[in-house]
């Protein structure tokens, strides 16, 4: 609250945009498919999927639904007046890619800012504070390569090899999380979560500026709110994937790790019902309640879990280095351009 408020003051009395006023109309109808069909698909992979399975008659209504009414709103935008999201930026390279990389960047965002604190809450014990705290060294890596990218970027006018340098950094990071363990220091989570938000931190802004630098004027506030928009629903699929395969792994773990340790320590196992295990994904709390000896078999399974999660957003990332390649680079706009577009604007505005 306090930074928003400090960010609204500052932005009130330092931007100035000049208003220009134009007759629109609102394609409501394509808001409302576009609503709807991305909620229904979200709703089938990112809570009845994982909760009912994926075969779960509900899961498939609301998959084929939301498929139904995404291609209905694409039909609709190719003859809308003024679509909600216009299909000829599609067209646009630039366009097209970073959209995609703000999907890929999204799904690596929140996999590791959803997966860090369930391993510091569920491995270490740390509380809900005491794991959102522990976030920061990862908030500092994104807040501080922002700043130096978007310092460089506006000194020499080069934007291409940051979000390169950034998901390579990113992909380094993510891997490094593979390797953690129960007795992981928290400073050594610290440098692979500093790496993870630097990559964060030279990417993210620097797709918003070479879409910005690529698309006309008019189109500048559609197509930065759409790239928002694909980055959001990158981090709700990648969260929801990641998630599944976070829950499916920790009761293959659980099942093997206690059949070993049954096997290797029958006295450990002694009179402990492992139906008891079945619900520990879903309750943690759980695990304080365990002997000494399950508890930690229980928490190899967590951690050999984590690992998997980690190799799989790593090739996401990975993709998101190969898109980053792909990417055109052109000189940046001036204040002489957006002075032009203005006038332009007004020009028209006035016709």
């Amino acid at each position: 609250m306090p930074f928003g408020i400090a960010a609204l003051a500052i932005t009130s009395a330092v931007l100035h945009i000049p208003k220009v006023k134009r007759e629109h109309s609102i394609d409501y109808l394509g808001a409302f498919l576009m609503v709807t069909g991305v909620s229904a698909i979200l709703l089938a992979v990112s809570i009845y999927g994982p909760q009912n399975g994926w075969t779960d008659s509900r899961t498939i209504t609301y998959l084929v639904s939301g498929i139904v009414l995404t291609v209905a709103f694409i039909s609709w935008e190719r003859k809308a007046k003024e679509p909600i999201l216009p299909l000829s930026l599609f067209k646009n390279h630039t366009f097209t890619l970073t959209s995609l990389l703000g999907a890929v960047i999204g799904a690596g965002m929140f996999g590791a800012i959803v997966m860090l604190p369930l391993y510091l809450q569920v491995v270490k014990g740390n509380t809900a504070t005491q794991a959102g705290l522990k976030l920061i060294p990862l908030m500092l890596g994104i807040v501080s390569t922002s700043i130096f990218s978007g310092k460089q970027i506006s000194k020499h006018g080069h934007y291409k090899k940051y979000p390169i340098m950034g998901t390579a950094i990113m992909t380094v990071g993510i891997l490094a999380m593979t390797t953690l363990s129960i007795t992981t220091p928290f400073w050594l989570l610290s440098i692979y979560a500093i790496m993870v938000g630097a990559g964060l931190g030279l990417s993210m802004q620097t797709i918003v500026i070479a879409l910005q630098n690529a698309v006309d004027f008019k189109d500048m506030g559609v197509a930065t709110s759409s790239n928002t928009f694909f980055r959001s629903l990158g981090s709700v699929f990648g969260t929801a994937i990641f998630g599944t395969i976070l829950t499916n792994r920790v009761s293959h773990y659980l099942q093997t790790g206690f059949a070993d340790l049954a096997a290797k320590n029958p006295d450990a196992v002694s009179g402990f019902d492992p139906a008891k295990l079945q619900g520990l994904s879903n309750n943690t709390a759980m695990l304080k309640t365990l002997p000494p000896a399950i508890q930690t078999t229980a928490l190899e399974a967590f951690v050999n879990s984590f690992h998997v999660v980690f190799f799989a957003a790593a090739p996401v990332t990975a993709l998101g280095f190969l898109l980053a390649l792909m990417l055109r680079e052109a000189p940046l706009r001036t204040n002489k351009d957006y002075a032009a577009a203005r006038e332009e604007a007004a020009g028209e505005a006035i016709g």
